[in-house]
């Protein structure tokens, strides 16, 4: 497994290993060991083409959430939403797919947010909380203060994410 690090304090990349051969291939998708996390929490989610899911986090109970696409491809954002942080209010953004077999690890403190770039995609989520809908926010996915370069103009969206609130509103709350 490669790690590699990126300019937001503890959020990471995982390369694993594949292993080919005739028959398919091998993954190992979560070492223990190579976290100083526990994840009590695993969930999944499918998306068709487009759909955009996000920006979630949960405010009293956070979740870091180490994603991985186990069919399909996304473009994958995460929004530091830590108050203290010297990176606040800015996103990484990276594509995560089956081909490329690359992970994020998203530390509490982060929305989370994706668009499906494909058909049938399939998402594994470890994650460091259980969920508590009661602390559930959600950022809007196109708001243009946050000059996030998503691949689509206009997404598939829940009625609940069409809801979510600016970042503007979101850091009133939090301060």
């Amino acid at each position: 497994m490669n790690v590699v690090k990126t300019k937001f304090e503890d959020l990471l990349i995982y390369t694993k290993n594949t292993y080919k051969d005739k028959r398919g291939y091998f993954r190992e998708l979560f070492l223990n060991k190579d976290f100083n996390k526990k994840f009590p929490f695993d969930v999944m989610s499918f998306s068709k083409k487009n759909v955009i899911r996000g920006l979630h986090l949960q405010l009293k109970k956070p979740q870091g959430k180490l994603i991985t696409v186990l069919c399909g491809k996304i473009f994958d954002v995460a929004l530091d939403c830590r108050k203290t942080s010297k990176t606040f209010g800015q996103y990484f953004s990276i594509i995560l797919s089956e081909k490329n077999n690359t992970s994020l690890f998203i530390p509490e403190g982060f929305a989370h947010g994706f668009c499906s770039l494909s058909n049938n995609t399939i998402l594994h989520y470890k994650c460091t909380n259980y969920r508590d809908q009661k602390s559930e926010i959600g950022i809007l996915w196109n708001d243009k203060d946050l000059k996030i370069q998503w691949p689509v103009k206009k997404g598939v969206l829940s009625a609940k994410d069409n809801d979510n609130i600016k970042f503007s509103q979101f850091k009133k709350l939090i301060w």
